[in-house]
């Protein structure tokens, strides 16, 4: 005899010693010992199986079946009621369920026993879309208020027929295994470890039930322990426990939460009965800890249950089966899954609803990437892909069973109801994910870690038949799991990944077995490479559609990541990377991004938060959602900095509170940390920086974030305007590279000057001449200079009413005009530095170098004679003064200057702020094209730097 069958035996003995002891209490005078025996066993085990063993403790009368012969009884197949035993000549009398049921030994072999077939009437059981087949998982019955939750589901589920597949109750299932642990390790805890088990169920009961339905279900949960008491007490002395046993003890909790489960039901009204599946439910192992159910026997034994349990509602257990010798066994972990999947076949169920506490298959793992989303459909194909590949919310065997029988699976949320979920059908169809149209085709992505490859490589292994079997065959030998396999063309290697916990014993095993090859040089090595992950790219409209790699790889390249194996299937349904484990999250966000992310999903970082700065952000936070509504549009602020704080953020800045935030959470200012985040870990397909400062620090790092593949929006002149040198390499790079540079508010603030004239010259026309009005202070200030006021009373009603700097020198020098100008002049193709155009300062000499602004003006009414006599003398020619720049392309120079306009000119006809600029060309030679409008104020500066933003969100793909 075997161990195993040596130890079933042992057990069987320990109870039928059990039984003899109890057979002597005084309890039992009076009494056979087989009939005693069968008494003290109903504690223990069922109704049939305590029949069993009194049959065979008392007057060794056997056990036949119908030909006469001896039946053969497996130990253990006497502690689950079996089909089976009715045809053993064991029969029984059913009175009313709940009267308990009594049971005869044949006396003789040739009495006419009636079988439980022949006692049952025939129902035919019914089959079809009006079976809805609903599993809820340990989470969902984790405690009283969640099982009245579930039940009030059930009940509301207005199918004709529901079957209910439930688990253990949350941690259950391994408590029971730690129980099997303790007990084989001879620790005595087991037993304080069971009622603790039991105390639970107990507790969850008495809060669920009361009456008759109560004291039932605490009567089957004190038999079933006792049960397990002497099954742990046994296996605690051999100090062993064969999986038979262990699948029999950890099946208890799911027979406890289905009674519990059917009784809230029936309180709550339903037409309910619960179903232990180990009576219908018949399973064959299938190695690697695998079984293949029987889908023949399980059929005609669910016939046969529904004959005597007809009912609306059926709650089953999950996790739990027989094998075809009736034995208990498991459906493994996830079991209840599969459970589900099988009563919904062999009920040919209109849909399999899988409860559980997330919102539905995610498009990536949640908790990985932020941005993953809820897939409304998925094919058969797709969620197997997924499942295979660590998408957790479904086991791969689950889909076989229906997509015999086109039954769709439905993944909800027990915790929020009014998620749809996600379906899983014959064919998926594209999805529409926050109004972003998915046209990839890619569904979804998933990893496997903790593996290793194996590279096989040598010049002996090609054209060599039978290497890939000799290879596998020493992977299947020590029972590893090959997850991938990829092999050049010219069959030089072969590398495969396997779980990292295997690849010793693998790589072992491959050197024994060409050990020959290996040192006559035929083989030049079998390398292991450690710390692998698998990303896998799944979609079944993959298929035969252009560009999915490339997109693929390109995202994975512009994310630095390193491929080490690649494969592909001929269905196209699935692309898979082994890459270094250090690098899959980044690779998932970097690819989930590029193909989920709509192209114009833009990563924001303002540098700046100033006055223009901030009126940005209060721009962008009021037209974010009309943007990502409309024009499918998502800019996201990953990152506000200023000179000596920032902000960041992984999900992008609430922009209703950035200011509170900054000052609670905000860091110590670094420029390269703030680049790096925005442009960061999140893989955002596109990131543009804002420079919303006028510091030439700030702008000398263009051209490196150019470089970085990031994009520059900016209203600062000091780039554009800096050393002609680094002007023309910024340029360049610009030109080149795929990402953009536009600064369209370093001229005329909101107004469409730099466009116009790219416009006009990409068009092939020729710039004569630019001559305007370029500040918007300087326009304030001599629109207002009349007769009653003074030049510098006009400049003071300026600073006061806000159009100039905090020294108001800084704009009547005319330094920023003459930037403004130079602008201009580069961007007509003249090549001219700063320091080439002459400027006019409005600023008298001798105030020039006074420290402070209030001092300046002070003293400023002492020179406004100067200037009211210029003022004079052009209103005595009917003219106007004007503070202007002029590029003379002509003559390739630019000057800023006071001049006199006649009162008829365009110029003279400004009022407040307004700046006017004046476009000569050979195609607008007579009439100047002329531009027009506020070019000055914090609104409308910003408002030209947020037209950039979605200049570029068009560049960059956005509808038109």
């Amino acid at each position: 005899m075997d161990f195993n069958g040596l130890y079933e035996t042992l057990i069987f003995c320990g109870f039928l010693m059990k039984c003899r002891r109890l057979s002597n209490s005084p309890n039992s005078r009076g009494t056979s010992p087989s009939h005693a025996a069968a008494m003290s066993l109903s504690s223990a085990i069922s109704p049939s199986s305590y029949a069993a063993i009194a049959a065979a403790s008392s007057a060794r009368t056997p056990i036949f079946n119908k030909k006469k012969t001896a039946a053969v009884l497996s130990p253990l197949s006497l502690f689950h009621q079996s089909p089976s035993l009715s045809k053993t000549g064991i029969f029984l009398h059913r009175g009313r369920k709940e009267s308990s049921s009594k049971f005869y030994i044949a006396a003789s072999v040739t009495t006419a026993v009636p079988s439980l077939d022949d006692s049952v009437e025939k129902v035919q059981l019914p089959r079809g879309a009006m079976w809805s087949i609903h599993k809820f998982g340990g989470t969902c019955v984790g405690s009283s208020e969640r099982i009245r939750n579930v039940a009030e589901i059930v009940v509301e589920d207005d199918s004709e027929r529901k079957l209910v597949v439930v688990s253990a109750m949350s941690k259950v299932t391994d408590m029971m295994y730690d129980l099997i642990y303790k007990a084989q390790s001879r620790d005595d805890s087991y037993e304080s470890a069971l009622d603790a088990v039991m105390e639970k169920h107990k507790l969850t009961a008495f809060d669920l039930l009361d009456g008759d339905d109560l004291a039932r279900f605490l009567t089957r949960l004190q038999h079933d322990v006792n049960n397990l008491k002497a099954m742990l007490r046994a296996i605690y002395i051999a100090g062993h426990a064969t999986e038979s046993f262990s699948d029999f003890v950890v099946g208890h909790g799911e027979l406890w939460s289905a009674q519990l489960l059917s009784f809230v039901i029936r309180k709550n009204g339903g037409d309910c009965n619960w179903m232990d599946t180990r009576d219908v439910l018949v399973v064959n192992p299938a190695g690697s800890n695998q079984v293949d159910p029987d889908y023949l026997e399980s059929e005609k034994r669910l016939e046969k249950w529904f004959s005597s349990n007809q009912c609306q509602t059926i709650v089953a257990t999950g996790f739990i089966a027989s094998t075809p010798q009736n034995i208990p066994t498991t459906l493994k972990r996830d079991g209840s899954d599969f459970s589900a999947a099988i009563m919904g076949a062999l009920l040919r169920a209109g849909q399999v609803t899988i409860w559980t506490d997330v919102n539905g298959v995610y498009s990536a793992d949640p908790r990985k990437v932020s941005e993953a989303v809820v897939l409304k459909t998925l094919s058969y194909q797709e969620a197997w892909e997924m499942s295979y590949f660590g998408a957790n919310v479904l086991h791969p065997r689950t889909i076989i069973p229906v997509m015999r029988y086109d039954i769709p699976i439905v993944i909800r949320n027990i915790f929020n109801l009014s998620a749809p979920g996600t379906m899983i059908c014959r064919e998926s169809v594209g999805e529409t994910e926050d109004g972003l149209k998915l046209e990839s085709h890619v569904k979804g992505f998933a990893t496997i870690d903790n593996l290793a490859l194996i590279n096989v490589e040598g010049t002996g292994m090609a054209g060599v038949p039978g290497t890939a079997s000799a290879i596998f065959g020493a992977v299947k030998d020590v029972g590893a799991n090959v997850i991938m396999i990829s092999q050049a063309s010219s069959e030089h290697s072969i590398c495969f990944a396997v779980p990292e916990s295997e690849v010793k014993a693998v790589a072992k095993a491959l050197e024994a077995r060409f050990r020959q090859a290996l040192d006559a040089g035929r083989l030049s090595q079998v390398a292991i490479i450690p710390n692998c992950s698998i990303l896998a790219t799944v979609g079944q409209k993959m298929a035969s559609t252009p560009g999915v790699s490339a997109t693929l790889f390109n995202a994975l390249a512009k994310a630095n990541i390193n491929v080490r194996a690649i494969a592909q299937g001929c269905t196209e349904y699935n692309i898979t990377v082994v890459l270094s484990r250090e690098d899959c999250v980044r690779a998932l966000k970097a690819v989930h991004s590029r193909f989920y992310l709509s192209r114009t999903t833009i990563a924001v970082g303002i540098v700046g938060p100033g006055l223009i700065g901030a009126t940005l952000l209060d721009q962008l936070r009021d037209q974010a959602a009309i943007l990502k509504e409309n024009s499918k549009i998502d800019l996201r602020v990953m990152g506000i900095t200023g000179s000596r704080t920032m902000l960041l953020s992984e999900t992008g800045i609430d922009l209703s509170r950035w200011r509170e935030v900054q000052k609670e959470k905000g860091e110590t200012a670094d420029l390269e940390k703030f680049v790096q985040h925005v442009r960061g870990n999140h893989f955002i397909p596109s990131t543009v920086i804002v420079d919303c400062t006028a510091d030439s620090e700030v702008a000398s790092h263009y051209h490196d974030w150019l470089c970085r593949g990031i994009h520059v929006v900016t209203p600062n002149k000091k780039a554009n305007s800096g050393p002609l040198d680094q002007y023309l390499k910024l340029r360049a790079l610009q030109r080149r590279s795929y990402t953009h540079y536009f600064y369209e508010a370093t001229v005329g603030a909101g107004l469409p000057i730099i466009t116009t004239l790219q416009g006009l010259l990409e068009t092939g026309d020729k710039i004569l001449r630019i001559e305007g009005i370029f500040s918007g202070t300087l326009s304030y200030i001599f629109n207002n200079f009349k007769s009653t006021t003074s030049f510098s009373e006009v400049v003071s009603e300026a600073k006061a009413a806000g159009y100039t700097e905090p020294d108001p020198r800084d704009d009547l020098a005319g330094t920023d005009v003459a930037r403004k100008v130079i602008i201009l002049a580069r961007e007509s193709g003249l090549k001219l530095e700063l320091s080439d155009i002459p400027v006019q300062s409005l600023v008298p000499e001798p105030l020039r170098d006074i420290a402070s602004a209030e001092e300046f003006l002070l003293q400023l009414p002492q020179f406004d004679s100067d200037m009211t006599r210029k003022r004079e003398d052009a209103e005595n020619a009917g003219e106007v003064l004007r503070y202007v720049g002029v590029v003379d392309a002509v003559n390739q120079k630019g000057v800023v200057e006071l001049k006199r306009y006649k009162k008829e000119h365009p110029f003279a006809q400004l009022s407040g702020s307004d700046n006017i600029i004046a476009f000569t060309t050979e195609r607008y030679n007579k009439q100047p094209l002329i531009i027009r409008g506020p070019g000055a104020g914090a609104e409308v500066t910003a408002g030209g730097v947020f037209s950039d933003i979605l200049r570029l969100a068009s560049y960059l793909g956005a509808p038109s």
